[in-house]
């Protein structure tokens, strides 16, 4: 399955190594919209007064950052889905890494806006405008979770620029139009629709991209989308691509998120974040049986609480459902990542959470969100020990947690339950999504050392009809799995 990836910048003749992508396709006729005989649907609008005012404002990026010792070359945080521009782990490059991308002008006094990607780890920045002037510039401050940076250039005169405007207001449908410049073609110009909003493509903990069908290529990345009434809506950064070019799937940073971030930026050099400090999953329907509440229930399932974390000293749960914050409502995780990210340190703010059937109200005070949090690498695998317990209906053979086994799974002190040694295929542990070396530290919310207790707990669900609610620990973190007793096993 081709997933979403970063667009890389390019060096002027061949691969951009960095950018991100993600525009409208351009060009319709200069005129009125108008209606097509026959029907009630409007013709496309021309955009050329609009890009005419606007494209001054479009301006390259290049930069240039030291070569990498060993490694493979450096490439915006996406998962595997999302294509990586830069090439994934080729051979490593012997000198100056050199990337191009986009950007935007959003002050007279010489801001621009463009992703964090296509400047990081650089030494060296230049903004090219779009008759070819070249201005060196200054990182003014990065964000990698929302893969936007902030420059500076210095001129003596005022430069053109444009305004933002609200993501919001923008309907799937509506025209959009991205100037970039892909493959090193300065101030390119194309059109397209949105095509969905609040994608989340897993690149970051606060992904909630505009999609459009605009044909978006290597070096668009940082560059603008703009609506027709010539605001900034989006930042462009990411496209989803078999073959590297454009096959009508883009994502840019809603203008919602990015305004904030760059007015941090610009104030401070550096974004601060609200912080909890739990780990989250969502409440899927078979979740919503196992803890017994409405299909639809929604909110945010507490996997695991942080030590010394806000949420611990509010008094918050694994296992607790987290159903509003600050008065918002909270859908799931996504939308908790954004609410708490938008709270301020110190501030006391009240969370409602469902926990054992009931509503509660706690207090929590935000803390100030660790600088790299949102940066999860990719989690190590266990090697389990073969566990001596026979294989139970449930299609999991498992055993207590020796200390043998600790050590053999460099488990932490803190983690008990049963080891997982083996899942049958096609039994409801594998429907669950369990694994050999997980350790399966509670059954309905009651703590397992016990083979047996794991038994007792699964025929207490039968007798209740409800999936068997389990909380897993597994890569160093704790996550609730839902292990449906009707899906099969061997009775």
């Amino acid at each position: 399955m081709t997933r979403p990836s970063a667009l890389p910048q390019a060096p002027r003749a061949a691969a951009l190594a960095a950018a991100l992508l993600a525009a409208p396709a351009a060009g319709a006729q200069e005129s009125a919209q108008t209606t097509a005989p026959g029907n009630g649907y409007a013709t496309p609008p021309g955009f050329a007064a609009m890009v005419a005012d606007k494209q001054p404002a479009v301006v390259g990026i290049l930069s240039t950052a030291p070569a990498r010792a060993e490694g493979p070359r450096p490439g915006p945080q996406l998962p595997p889905g999302l294509r990586d521009f830069f090439g994934g782990p080729g051979p490593m490059q012997r000198g100056p890494m050199r990337a191009q991308g986009s950007g935007f002008i959003i002050s007279p006094d010489g801001y621009v806006v463009t992703n964090d990607h296509v400047v990081r780890r650089a030494e060296e920045v230049e903004v090219v405008r779009a008759d070819e002037t070249r201005l060196e510039a200054e990182v003014v401050g990065t964000d990698p979770a929302t893969d936007l940076a902030l420059l500076k250039v210095e001129t003596d005169a005022a430069l053109p620029a444009v305004a933002w405007g609200d993501s919001r207001d923008v309907a799937v449908g509506e025209w959009m139009v991205a100037i970039g410049n892909p493959f090193g073609l300065q101030a390119s110009v194309t059109a397209g629709i949105l095509s969905a909003r609040s994608r989340d493509i897993r690149s970051g903990p606060y992904d909630a991209f505009l999609q459009t069908d605009a044909a978006i290529n290597r070096g668009n990345s940082g560059g603008p989308l703009f609506n027709t009434a010539g605001e900034v809506v989006g930042v462009n950064t990411a496209i989803v691509s078999p073959s590297g070019g454009s096959v009508g799937i883009g994502f840019a940073v809603p203008s919602r998120v990015a305004q904030s971030v760059i007015a941090d930026l610009r104030d401070d050099g550096e974004v601060e974040r609200g912080y909890l400090g739990v780990r989250m999953q969502p409440v899927d329907a078979a979740l919503a049986a196992a803890l017994d509440l409405p299909e639809d229930a929604g909110g945010a399932l507490v996997a695991q609480v942080t030590e010394d974390s806000p949420a611990a000293a509010a008094g918050l749960r694994a296992g607790d459902v987290i159903t509003s914050i600050a008065g918002e409502a909270i859908e799931d995780p996504r939308a908790l990542s954004f609410a708490v990210a938008a709270l301020e340190s110190g501030q006391e703010v009240p969370v409602t959470v469902l926990r054992d059937g009931s509503e509660e109200t706690l207090t929590v005070t935000i803390g100030e969100q660790p600088a790299g949090l949102f940066a999860r690498g990719e989690p190590r695998r266990q090697a389990p020990e073969r566990g001596r317990d026979g294989e139970s209906r449930l299609g999991v053979t498992v055993a207590p947690l020796t200390d043998e086994l600790r050590a053999r799974a460099d488990l932490p002190p803190r983690v008990e339950g049963l080891v997982v040694a083996g899942v049958a295929p096609g039994s409801p542990a594998a429907a669950a999504g369990l694994r050999q070396g997980d350790v399966i530290a509670a059954a309905n919310g009651e703590a397992l050392r016990e083979v047996a207790a794991l038994r007792e707990a699964a025929a207490a669900a039968d007798e209740g009809d409800r999936p068997l609610l389990l909380r897993v620990f597994r890569n160093g973190a704790y996550t609730f799995l839902a292990l449906p007793l009707d899906a099969g096993g061997d009775g």
